[in-house]
């Protein structure tokens, strides 16, 4: 019979077996065409006392046992039955399923589970996303804002909306009897973030103190981050960013702030973090439809490279509403976005009848693949049902896959509010990816019947591990992330989307001053420094596409919207993440079309094929012979000199969230 386990007869820790193991060690996996690149660049953390980073058969190492130790943290606090044995067992199908591609945490998961950071200040580093309301803003002030950059900071996607425009008074901060209230800023997130809530809280409170920042104690430009990892940017992205909002703020003294305003802010904010060297960020806002002056905020091309690239600006929309005017703005380059936000309220699977489980949720993640409350974060967990001969072999990978993202939510945050809402929804999104190649490989309607019958085999898992853990069952447990980097280490296409073509330039971003950048424009790829980006390069990747039957230009706008469609109605009870490409003929027929599947979808955005909105796009088709002339000038890569471990990834690993920071 198990026992209870305690904290007397058991210490929190927990190993796979060193004979299984050593199996792995000295090998590496069938990588993607730049798998291993990527994994280096991204995951790899930095061994300490060595002058080199992890390989894979250590990553997976780490992630798995952090993910079995937090199981049995759990158990031994509740005073809950746990036994080593059945861990160890089921912890080796999780290492073997990742070794092989089957299934694989989301890039959060990959660099931060398993380390002393999460340890010791919680688990907000392992979600991929977030959304926030500015709806309270008269009574929360510079919460919202806060809570974006806090989040940002630990590379965690952010959605917002606008529903605190108009609502807030702007006001002059004032000089108190012994002058202005000066605040020296720590050297940590926390201090980071503190700093800009007091100084937008300043403005949108009668009378407060004029602040002022003290930025000495913020370490010097290149010194080490320790616990987060990469170097540091100095003050400067910091003290650029306060003196912005502090600009905008001043001329809006004596209105209210305005829905330009917020995004304006929150994209200062992503700038900013982005700005400080280590991460990515990515936003998405949610604006009303019939304000004008938010729906052409895209249109200043020079405010858009200057900030407002830094979010994907949506709309909320209404069943049977006209979308006339959106459409048109839409078939220019791909904003707005659009949210039913009812639907997603109102449903879980489109196939199952409407029950209302989601009422409380308010908007979205930036890949739009989850729907969230305010201050709610969730993890996502990946599945590649092409990599899988059989249903039976592939329920086995929705197992560890789903007890993988469960186990991240026993995990407390930082953030009390988010907290309680976690706490309470337990929101996963297992995933599934290469999506198009399992279409290949199974035949659409296999593919289908495998998404409906793992639909509700998770629900009977729910069921089970909800019981054991004492925990609630998960809200919503499916999704479609768009994937991208995540996908890039096995080489399968992204989520639920095409592959560009069979040749193609895959552009990746580097911090610049990461050791991998040399060895890359040593071995002959072609290297530029990011047009929008900061302390960031665009390193080239010529890609030739395996098993290719289609690429974006052959697939039709309407035959995308029916996937996605038909994987909201079998799998995804949170959102479908999907781009939809269109040609110049279709951009006259978007409007139709979101006529036509606004019932059946919860979000949805479009790019066009052929754009130079934006510089240095992902992907770039090649033709063959371009393929051929480029791989003959490129050399083989010895990545054994790498010794910088690895930045860590934004939330959900897209390429279109994130429009142009990639």
């Amino acid at each position: 019979m198990e026992r209870a386990a305690t904290w007397k007869n058991q210490p929190v820790n927990f190993e796979l077996s060193d004979e299984f193991y050593q199996q792995y060690e000295g090998t590496q996996p069938e990588w993607g065409p730049i798998g291993y690149v990527v994994f280096k660049r991204t995951y790899a953390r930095a061994i300490e006392g060595e002058s080199r980073t992890e390989e894979w058969c250590e990553t997976v190492r780490r992630v798995v046992e952090g993910t079995f130790k937090v199981q049995k943290k759990h158990c031994l606090q509740m005073r809950l039955p746990w036994s080593d044995e059945k861990a160890q067992n089921t912890a080796q199908k999780m290492f073997r399923m990742m070794w092989e591609f089957k299934f694989l945490p989301p890039g959060r998961g990959l660099w931060m589970m398993g380390t002393e950071y999460v340890e010791k200040r919680g688990g907000c580093a392992l979600n991929n996303c977030a959304f926030v309301s500015t709806e309270q803003i008269e009574e929360e002030k510079g919460l919202p804002f806060a809570f974006l950059m806090d989040v940002s900071m630990l590379g965690v996607g952010c959605g917002f909306d606008v529903r605190g425009a108009n609502k807030a008074l702007v006001h002059r901060p004032i000089n108190g009897v012994f002058g202005k209230q000066t605040y020296r800023i720590t050297d940590d997130r926390e201090g980071w973030v503190y700093a800009t809530e007091i100084l937008i809280t300043s403005y949108l409170t009668p009378k407060h103190l004029k602040v002022e920042f003290d930025y000495s104690l913020i370490r010097p430009e290149g010194s080490p981050i320790k616990g987060f990892g990469g170097t540091a940017s100095g003050p400067g992205p910091l003290m650029a960013m306060h003196n912005s909002i502090r600009d905008l703020l001043d001329t809006r003294v004596g209105q209210r702030l305005t829905s330009v305003d917020i995004v304006d802010i929150m994209n200062l904010i992503g700038k900013c973090v982005v700005a400080g060297n280590v991460r990515r960020t990515a936003e998405i806002v949610f604006g009303n439809p019939d304000d004008m002056e938010y729906m052409s905020m895209k249109q200043d091309k020079e405010k858009v490279k200057s900030h407002r690239w830094a979010s994907n600006n949506s709309i909320f929309c209404e069943v049977g509403q006209d979308y006339t005017q959106a459409a048109e703005l839409t078939s220019l380059n791909g904003e707005p976005g659009y949210e039913w936000l009812e639907n997603a309220r109102e449903f879980g699977r489109m196939k199952d009848p409407s029950n209302w489980a989601d009422v409380r949720a308010r908007g979205g993640n930036p890949c739009l693949e989850q729907t969230l409350e305010p201050y709610e974060l969730c993890t996502l967990v990946e599945t590649f049902p092409a990599r899988h001969d059989t249903y039976e072999e592939y329920r086995q990978t929705l197992k560890v896959a789903y007890l993988y993202a469960k186990t991240v939510t026993l995990i407390m945050t930082h953030i009390p509010q988010t907290n309680k809402v976690m706490g309470r929804n337990r929101r996963i999104g297992t995933s599934m990816s290469g999506i198009i190649r399992a279409f290949g490989k199974h035949g659409r309607r296999e593919t289908l019947n495998w998404a409906d019958k793992g639909y509700e085999y998770l629900r009977q898992l729910d069921r089970v591990y909800a019981e054991w853990l004492c925990i609630p069952k998960s809200i919503k447990l499916t999704s479609v992330k768009p994937s991208g980097t995540v996908s890039l280490l096995p080489g399968e296409p992204p989520g639920i989307h095409f592959p560009h073509s069979e040749y193609y330039i895959r552009r990746v971003r580097f911090n610049e001053n990461h050791d991998l950048v040399g060895l890359l424009r040593k071995a002959g790829y072609v290297v530029e420094r990011d047009a929008y980006s900061p302390n960031t390069v665009v390193v080239e990747f010529p890609i030739e596409e395996q098993d290719f039957v289609k690429g974006k230009e052959d697939a039709s706008m309407w035959e995308q919207l029916e996937n996605a469609a038909q994987m909201q109605y079998y799998w995804a009870d949170n959102q479908v993440s999907a781009t939809i490409t269109f040609n110049e003929r279709e951009a006259t027929e978007i409007k139709d079309a979101l006529e036509l599947y606004e019932p059946r979808l919860k979000g949805i955005s479009f790019l066009p094929l052929k754009t130079d909105f934006y510089e240095q796009m992902p992907y770039e088709e090649i033709t063959k012979e371009e393929y051929e002339t480029t791989m003959l000038k490129i050399e083989p890569l010895d990545l054994d000199e790498v010794t910088q471990g690895g930045v860590g990834e934004k939330f959900c690993d897209g390429d279109t969230c994130t429009f142009p920071t990639g």
